[in-house]
């Protein structure tokens, strides 16, 4: 083996669960690199066999059978995707034939389940939780009357991308607040946070990895110097330890992770849309 695969993520709809998964477990293989390739609403025989010819190509390419992380649900459809030769992993199959038998029922087979617009009150919640996080950005809207949570930390450690998954995919509404000079300069938290305490949950960073965030943002300016990088986390840790507000280095966490944590310690529930 040559460390690296060819991964094709196939699916009957968005292939969201099918990467998420798969990525999941190719994660425990630290030795080999993997060039992930996403082939998505494959839900009728031509499509099938499309995918098909693509991944055969694939394997004739780079003389490397590839792996497939299938979640088809069509049997049909399946097995055109298996006649490219590949290493098929069928998601879906360890766990269809167990849920039949304790269910006392045939699965439907129907296809777009998993991300579709299914309960149209969790995805207006969804849609809602996500205007909420774009209306309460960066400070721009201070009333945290209706938010989940409330991120804080200086600029550029993820509170935005954060805010935006958490809205997308859990319907939290996540508002962010950036510490500007004026606040990391007094010894208290800002008047505008404290009725929210409760809800406030502090994000840092390594200062190197802030330092060229902010240099890919802001080229040569005095905003991305790694003086002033240390010195406002310096400060803001100050502020999250005598305040007493939960805090995470997101350097390197993903933004998964980060959510997940947040809503832990929150104690907020929520399920994955």
């Amino acid at each position: 083996m040559n460390g690296r695969r060819t991964v094709f993520f196939v699916s009957d709809s968005t292939g969201i669960t099918a990467e998420t998964i798969g990525n999941s477990i190719l994660a425990q293989f630290e030795g080999v690199q993997f060039d992930g390739h996403r082939i998505a609403f494959v839900d009728t025989p031509e499509k099938a066999t499309a995918a098909s010819l693509r991944i055969k190509t694939a394997y004739a390419l780079h003389n490397e059978r590839p792996i497939v992380v299938n979640t088809v649900v069509d049997p049909q459809l399946c097995e055109i995707i298996a006649q490219s030769g590949a290493l098929m992993i069928d998601v879906m199959a360890p766990f269809i034939g167990t849920l039949e038998l304790e269910l006392g029922t045939r699965r439907s087979g129907a296809v777009n389940r998993a991300h579709g617009m299914v309960d149209y009150h969790q995805y207006e919640a969804r849609i809602d939780a996500t205007n909420y996080a774009l209306a309460h950005d960066d400070g721009v809207n201070v009333d945290y009357t209706q938010a989940d949570v409330v991120l804080v930390g200086v600029s550029r450690v993820g509170k935005t991308p954060t805010c935006l998954y958490m809205a997308l995919h859990y319907g939290v509404k996540a508002a962010n607040y950036p510490l500007t000079d004026e606040d990391l300069e007094h010894d208290h938290l800002p008047k505008r946070l404290e009725p929210c305490r409760g809800r406030l949950y502090g994000l840092t960073i390594e200062p190197i990895r802030l330092a060229q965030v902010r240099e890919a943002r802001r080229p040569g300016s005095a905003y991305a110097k790694l003086d002033r990088c240390k010195r406002e986390l310096v400060l803001a840790d100050q502020i999250f330890q005598r305040e007493k507000i939960p805090s995470l280095n997101t350097t390197h966490t993903s933004i998964e992770e980060i959510g997940s944590k947040i809503m832990a310690h929150l104690g907020i529930e929520r399920h994955m849309f």
